[in-house]
């Protein structure tokens, strides 16, 4: 949260009503409106740009309704949004998305309507900006972070894709598990030179190991699958014998479905690379329904765009990106945790 006045992003693609908001908003002591944005993929771009402190946001626009909107922003961008719409039966669905308010439009044609709005409005603006900032200012391991694990899958070209994220992630960065389809003995030579090359620790799992800050953890090549589990004491990896999934062992399946059952919720991060097949797309699909937060790679950086195409193409990839862009999407998204 700011020190000093609280930027605001106006979007609504009435240019009556988002005029309106600017200039209430804009009159309001402590408030400064940085942006308009006319429906959800250009407010995306403003947010980007911009970096406000809190938003308001309409339900019903072009392209996006805004409950979608919020379904897909807050996991990406953690930043306070004041749901302001005509579509009062709504307001339930925009706080179950994550609103942090609800505010019913005004009926235009009636001054004393609009007057009482407007002077309501920055109150409502500044409330849930207070909240935000006192939610931020808690330790890390009460707002969450502590706790963050990233589960990362990948095959086909994925031992160079994966050393390019974990090389740009920084020491303190949270703990990592990572299916790479490889085989046996060469997974830990491949943790070995991973943990030469980046600034966080990297090693191959063994069963029972705590998921730690600044930690690293490579599935071994063979016969057992990973798991991640949660236990009173902290997060860590179990190591269990089984058939191949997908063809494969370790599974990132079996990786995905196990954060989605023991870690679920925004603390937990999905991470899809370049693969052959569909190993690991059901399971970032099973994370995304649990409320994490998944990535995949894009077409054109994939040495082979199957496995990520497959989650993509089902809908369990909240954000697609370039490999290039990957490790610093990681990195904006868990600072928003803090």
């Amino acid at each position: 949260m700011p020190r000093g006045k609280i930027r605001v992003l106006v979007v609504d693609d009435s240019l009556f009503f988002r005029s309106m908001l600017v200039k209430g908003l804009s009159a309001a002591d402590g408030i400064e409106v940085v942006g308009e944005a006319f429906d959800p993929y250009d407010a995306r771009d403003r947010l980007l740009g911009l970096e406000p402190d809190i938003m308001t946001l309409d339900i019903e626009m072009p392209n996006m309704n805004g409950v979608e909107f919020l379904k897909i922003l807050l996991p990406q961008w953690n930043i306070p949004v004041v749901v302001i719409s005509s579509r009062g039966d709504l307001a339930d669905a925009a706080k179950r998305a994550g609103a942090a308010d609800f505010f019913q439009k005004p009926d235009a044609n009636s001054k004393s309507a609009v007057a009482n709005f407007l002077k309501d409005l920055p109150d409502r603006v500044r409330a849930a900006a207070r909240k935000s900032k006192t939610a931020s200012a808690l330790p890390a391991e009460t707002a969450g972070s502590a706790s963050c694990v990233v589960a990362l899958g990948a095959s086909t070209g994925g031992t160079q894709a994966t050393a390019r994220i974990v090389q740009a992630l920084p020491a303190d960065f949270p703990g990592m598990v990572v299916v790479q389809h490889m085989p046996p003995d060469f997974t830990k030579m491949y943790a070995t030179n991973l943990d030469r090359d980046c600034r966080m620790r990297v090693a191959e799992a063994r069963d029972g190991d705590k998921i730690e800050h600044g930690k690293v953890l490579i599935a071994p090549g063979g016969d057992s699958h990973l798991e991640v589990q949660r236990r009173a004491d902290g997060n860590f990896v179990r190591l269990a014998r089984g058939e191949k999934v997908n063809g494969h062992c370790p599974s990132v399946d079996t990786l995905f479905y196990s954060a989605a059952k023991y870690l679920p919720g925004k603390n937990t991060v999905g991470v899809i690379l370049t693969g052959m097949g569909a190993d690991g797309a059901r399971g970032l699909m099973a994370m995304r329904n649990a409320g994490s937060y998944t990535v995949g790679q894009d077409e054109k950086s994939s040495v082979v765009y199957g496995m990520p195409r497959e989650a993509f193409e089902m809908g369990a990839v909240t954000r697609q990106a370039p490999l290039e862009a990957i490790a610093e999407l990681l990195i904006r998204y868990v600072k928003n945790l803090k």
